[in-house]
């Protein structure tokens, strides 16, 4: 079969590795970046064009979407999907994980723990949405914010209130959070694909950093999650519509509370934390669904 992988890098950890994947499995694998396609809508036969040549004979697509192009890649996921081919992540389901807000909204209504959360239209009244969530310290996070930039935390109700002035005097679309101190600054990531926890890693923020995101310094273990996380995150995933999640948690006294399920997790630091071929899982379920 021939896959197409949506990435804007070719060199990147996870590109690679579902190239190496797919080839190791007989597939035939290409790499498009969708930044570059040109998308031809018209009666009853949408096409892609990538480099002059419309693209043909594919039976399967994986989008790697980054944040910052996800109205463009959400756009070509979309075609791909007109022209009645599989694609891993759906193009909904991307549009809704990207959307901070409406994916706490959507793991609320689904029942899922949540750390207690408050949004509002730039409210002068900063006490209040302070108390909201039980004072400082609490975490606040930019709406457009993505592997740990645009997260602060402060440590108490004077540096909040500057924090949440600042933000508000630019503009600048936020969320404040209860900070969960019995998480430790550690994480957990659950990687699901379709409908299956293929492995969990926990993240520990370096020290004095309460972010544990690896692209900020922190370091990755394989982990056991318990059967209330593993069941959450599963949840959260299917909340959420998405095939393949990366799903954050943290360890509260409350139980699992759902941080962020991420469309495009990176392969890198759960295969490393892990040792598990979680690209090969990923070219299974391309597989299985491709053929219908």
């Amino acid at each position: 079969m021939k896959f197409a992988i949506l990435s804007a890098n070719p060199n990147l950890y996870s590109t690679q590795r579902l190239v190496e994947a797919g080839k190791k499995k007989g597939h035939e694998m290409v790499v498009i970046d969708h930044t570059k396609c040109d998308l031809v809508i018209e009666k009853k036969k949408p096409s892609v064009i990538y480099k002059g040549e419309e693209l043909k004979d594919i039976d399967g697509v994986i989008p790697r979407i980054g944040a910052s192009v996800t109205f463009y890649g959400t756009a070509v996921v979309r075609q791909f999907e007109m022209m009645k081919i599989f694609t891993t992540t759906e193009s909904q389901a991307l549009v809704r994980s990207r959307d901070k807000l409406r994916s706490l909204q959507i793991l609320s209504r689904a029942g899922l723990g949540l750390p207690k959360t408050v949004f509002s239209n730039y409210s002068k009244n900063v006490e209040t949405v302070i108390s909201h969530v039980g004072g400082a310290p609490l975490v606040i996070k930019l709406l457009e914010g993505t592997q740990g930039l645009g997260v602060v935390l402060a440590d108490n109700k004077n540096s909040a209130e500057s924090i949440l002035e600042a933000f508000n005097g630019l503009q600048a679309r936020v969320i404040v959070q209860e900070f969960i101190k019995e998480a430790k600054g550690a994480d957990l990531r659950a990687f699901i694909v379709d409908g299956v926890v293929v492995g969990a890693m926990k993240r520990q923020g370096k020290e004095g950093e309460f972010r544990s995101n690896l692209h900020r310094g922190g370091s990755a273990t394989i982990v056991e999650l318990t059967d209330e996380e593993e069941n959450a995150a599963l949840k959260a995933a299917k909340a959420m519509g998405l095939g393949i999640a990366g799903v954050d948690m943290l360890q509260s006294a409350r139980g699992p509370l759902i941080l962020e399920v991420n469309s495009s997790p990176g392969l890198e630091g759960i295969e490393s934390a892990t040792g598990k071929d979680i690209a090969g899982k990923i070219i299974k379920y391309l597989e299985r669904n491709a053929d219908h």
